[in-house]
């Protein structure tokens, strides 16, 4: 590497560090002491791409003995009650903001009403809001749990100690980088990954009023009125801004598998057809 390029590294990783060191002062807030400690147990995160379907019907020995980290809206799923997910994350904002939405109401409802154990994690930000969410609900079963969105970027030591720290994690583009930072922060040394397609782009176009249409298809079902929230979300996007968007999630997964090599935890990705290029992989 020129010397050139050495000096322009050096003070573009100087620059994201500062801007990380500030977001951390800003955004970042205490989130107290690990609230689960790992079972010993493998880890296994159940994404909701429509890949999950296959691997819940035909490979019921693997999910065995495992603990369940759920995510978004698969409480509303007939499976929840039948799959016992021990750990729930939810990072959207649309989870905690005021609405109409049926679906985050019975959301809530289904978590509160669970009859096992359950460690719902959340973004510190939308701790009140949670409580508030949760308040109607006399479950003995769900406990809370905060994590920082704060997304860190900039040298690796600082990258790792804000890691370690749960201070932020690389950029959270969705919400299978909590679930796997999370896991990382319990303490699991084998964490595996279903239901995450990540095939986005298969389901993706321009229309003739260069409106960009996107399908993103879970394995539920969707209702109208969750197709008319995600065309408004995207109203006004750009192609090369969903592009962009998707290049900063599989760039952090790279950033995850480092640091969990660093802490000797290993990734396996279980999802047939995964678009997912930074873990290994296994097939069922």
């Amino acid at each position: 590497m020129s010397i050139a390029n050495s000096l322009k590294t050096l003070l573009s990783q100087t620059a994201a560090s500062c801007a990380s060191l500030i977001k951390i002062a800003l955004q970042s807030r205490p989130v107290g002491k690990t609230p689960v400690p790992a079972s010993g147990r493998d880890l296994l995160i159940l994404g909701n791409g429509p890949s999950l379907t296959d691997t819940l019907e035909n490979h019921p020995d693997f999910i065995r003995g495992k603990d369940l980290l759920a995510v978004n809206f698969a409480a509303n799923a007939p499976l929840f009650e039948s799959l016992r997910p021990n750990l729930y994350v939810l990072a959207d904002p649309h989870f905690f903001l005021p609405g109409d939405d049926e679906k985050v109401y019975n959301l809530w409802r289904r978590l509160g009403a669970a009859s096992w154990d359950i460690t719902l994690f959340i973004p510190t930000r939308f701790r009140k809001e949670a409580e508030r969410l949760l308040t109607a609900s006399s479950s003995k079963h769900l406990t809370t749990a905060t994590f920082n969105l704060t997304p860190i970027e900039g040298f690796s030591k600082l990258k790792r100690f804000a890691f370690r720290h749960s201070l932020g994690m690389p950029r959270p583009r969705n919400v299978l980088i909590p679930s796997i930072m999370t896991g990382l922060r319990l303490g699991y040394k084998r964490i595996y990954i279903a239901g995450a397609d990540h095939s986005w782009s298969r389901t993706l176009w321009v229309d003739d009023s260069n409106r960009v249409v996107t399908v993103q298809p879970h394995f539920y079902p969707d209702d109208e009125k969750e197709r008319e929230r995600v065309t408004a979300a995207y109203a006004g996007i750009h192609l090369h801004d969903i592009y962009t968007s998707f290049a900063i999630a599989f760039r952090s997964y790279f950033e995850i598998e480092a640091y969990a090599s660093a802490l000797c935890v290993e990734i396996i990705n279980v999802t047939p057809g995964s678009f997912i290029d930074a873990f290994a992989r296994l097939k069922l």
